[in-house]
Formats: C-alpha cells, structure tokens, sequence
C-alpha cells in the first residue's frame, strides 16, 4: 500500500521587481528527481536576458501544454530535459509564484519522481542556446548549498525561495517512506 503524505501550497511574491500587474498565468508542471542511489537531478540554467545575468539550479519542469495535466507534463519534460524515463511518486505541492518583470503569474505544480533511466535529451532550442541548460547529479546536502549560492543575482532568490521549501519537503517524504 502506497504511503500519503499531505501536499503543501506555497503562496510567493516577487520581491525583486516591482510589480505592474498580471497579464498572463503559466501553469507548470516541475519535478524533484531522485534515483536510487539518493542522488537529486536539477537543471544548471545560464542565461543573460532581460532578468539579468544568472547562474542558477532549478528543477526539471515546464509549460503544461493546453492538451494535457500536469500529472502527463511532468513526465514530458523529465524526458526532454534530463532525458529521463521516470515515474511519478507523489505530488509535493503548489507554488504560485510571479516573475513581475514579465507580468506573470507561475502555477508549479510539484512532484516527488524516481529516475528509472537517462537518455538522450530533447530540449528545444531556446534551452541549449538561450538558457545552456546542463544536469546536475547532486546530493540532498549538495543540492541545498547549490541553491543557497545562487541567491546572489535577483532571480537565483526566486528560484531559491520557490524550490528550496519544495526540496525540503520531497526530503521529508523520501525520509518517512
């Protein structure tokens, strides 16, 4: 039998920004990967945009497309973005958080995934050329100082805010399973 564990909902602000408004939600779909071995699976972002400079970790995740849930996005994007085959384990939660600068409201709908097994990504090209995206096979421990250290640029603080409860969490389940 399944074991539950309850979901959290995290309400978050955009403190970098000032705020103009909302014209647009995105709702998403992100994931916490483990394999298991208990190693943690983030996406190393490097971009130079309209946010700025930034070296970040974040989960694997994206945009649900208008055909599907969250529960089917996840394991789409797990695929492109890691090349990973996974399955999903439980749902940890929701973060609705903004990125003010491009007036938009984020729905992060996450989950608790084991990796079953890596190949080769399929990540558009915005991701390779735009964003660099590489993966980052961490421990939970190295996982949580990855993330401290990128509060230096304004959206490594995002980030870190949105997902370092969520990793917390998906530690707490993983302990308790």
């Amino acid at each position: 039998m399944k074991k539950e564990f309850e979901q959290i909902t995290i309400n978050l602000c955009d403190e970098e920004w000032e705020f103009n408004g909302v014209t647009h939600d995105r709702i998403i779909a992100r994931a916490i990967v483990v394999d298991d071995e208990g190693y943690f699976y983030f996406v190393r972002v490097d971009r130079d945009d309209d946010f700025g400079r930034a070296v970040y970790i974040e989960t694997a995740g994206g945009g649900v497309e208008p055909d599907e849930n969250p529960d089917i996005a996840i394991l789409r994007e797990l695929y492109e973005e890691l090349g990973a085959e996974a399955e999903v384990l439980f749902k940890i939660g929701v973060v609705s958080d903004y990125y003010n600068l491009i007036k938009r409201h984020n729905i992060n709908n996450y989950y608790l995934c084991r990796a079953i097994s890596f190949g080769e990504k399929h990540m558009t090209e915005d991701e390779i050329n735009a964003y660099h995206l590489s993966t980052l096979r961490l421990t939970y421990s190295d996982a949580v100082a990855e993330y401290e250290k990128r509060r230096e640029t304004p959206l490594g603080r995002i980030i870190c805010n949105r997902e370092l409860p969520i990793l917390k969490r998906a530690k707490e389940i993983l302990d308790n399973m």
